[in-house]
């Protein structure tokens, strides 16, 4: 019989303040509170987000989302077994914050400490929401990261392919950056893209001519950018209409490179003959009814199961990193006060890096 544990965790990596308390046993898996605190208002003027001030802002919000998180559970502090926290990749001035939270909690009640990898979350979330078995297909698709992992275990992952510049979400947020739309980009170029003919424009779609599962987005960014300058220099500006079509085609440039790569990342999964073949799809960019339509599509033809999760748990959150965090627990792991955040922490550590390396490591 599993003992029931339950796990505040913490969330800074990038600009949402997050913590969230999940309770797991032969019940289940709860949530039993979930708080996120954005930062949209505060980047908002710089088209971006701009580290300094989002490590400001965590340092401000995480004791706060905390005890919100504790009293919308309805627990105290003594009520927990662990706390997990992201301690990295991510903006370090965020990740600081958090593990430096974290830390202070756990040094405060002797409670054990677990660091996490922010994508390991991502990756775990198939689990959290849907009990999902290894090994399963997991494509991360976010604002800084897209690659495709085989999940063989909570700490093992093999690594088939990925992006080797922009991640979708950052593609995203660059194209509304040159359409004049307002930030988070991914959710208000979709907005756009619904009223818009996706084959108005001829994009490109990268690296679909070559073997594998690695990905580019820059070129498709660099051709959207050619295209409003033609028909600003045409038409003396960007008629909405037109800005709609460019949206769509955008949107259907970039979902047609997840399927077509999709369908080559299941054809090496199931060459191991999963019993359940899953594939899930997490990060923000998964909140993208089209591409999430699309990859349903794909792994259907696949016989796999598809799982994604609520949008909630689409986007950057605590829970899905105190599911994390009490995965690693039931292995053992535990982390001290040496504990420190890391910029750079690549899930698959066997594999060569994505977008290079320095003396901190492989980035992706």
């Amino acid at each position: 019989m599993a003992r029931t544990l339950t796990f505040l965790g913490i969330e800074s990596s990038c600009d949402d303040t997050a913590a969230a308390i999940v309770r797991h046993g032969d019940d289940g898996t709860q949530i039993l509170a979930s708080i996120v605190s954005g930062q949209t208002e505060l980047h908002a003027a710089f088209g971006g987000v701009v580290p300094e001030i989002a490590a400001r802002a965590h340092a401000e919000k995480l004791d706060l989302c905390v005890e919100q998180a504790l009293e919308q559970a309805q627990l105290g502090l003594t009520d927990l077994d662990g706390i997990a926290v992201t301690a990295g990749p991510g903006l370090i001035g965020g990740v600081m914050s958090g593990v430096m939270c974290a830390k202070g909690i756990a040094a405060g009640t002797g409670l054990p400490l677990v660091g996490v990898n922010h994508l390991a979350g991502h990756a775990l979330t198939p689990r959290l929401t849907d009990g999902m078995a290894f090994p399963y297909l997991m494509l991360l698709v976010s604002g800084g990261h897209c690659q495709f992992l085989i999940a063989h275990g909570s700490e093992e992952f093999t690594r088939l392919g990925g992006t080797i510049d922009d991640a979708p979400g950052e593609a995203f947020d660059k194209t509304a950056k040159l359409l004049a739309l307002p930030q988070p980009g991914g959710p208000n170029v979709e907005t756009e893209a619904e009223g818009g003919n996706p084959k108005a424009y001829a994009f490109p779609r990268p690296l679909l001519d070559r073997p594998g599962c690695d990905m580019s987005f820059s070129g498709l960014k660099t051709a959207l950018l050619r295209t409003r300058d033609e028909v600003v220099a045409q038409h003396g500006g960007l008629p909405r209409a037109i800005r709609r079509d460019i949206c769509a085609s955008f949107q259907a440039a970039v979902t047609d490179v997840l399927v077509k790569k999709s369908r080559r990342a299941l054809t090496e999964y199931m060459d191991l003959a999963p019993s359940a073949p899953g594939f899930a799809v997490a990060g923000g960019v998964a909140a993208n009814r089209a591409i999430r339509a699309g990859l349903e599509s794909v792994a259907t033809e696949f016989g796999a199961t598809f799982v994604a999760p609520p949008l909630r748990l689409c986007t950057d959150n605590a829970a899905m990193i105190a599911w994390a965090g009490l995965e690693r627990f039931r292995l053992g792991h535990r982390d001290g006060m040496d504990l420190v955040a890391r910029p750079r922490w690549p899930l698959d550590r066997k594999a060569a890096p994505l977008l290079g390396s320095g003396k901190k490591g492989a980035k992706a």
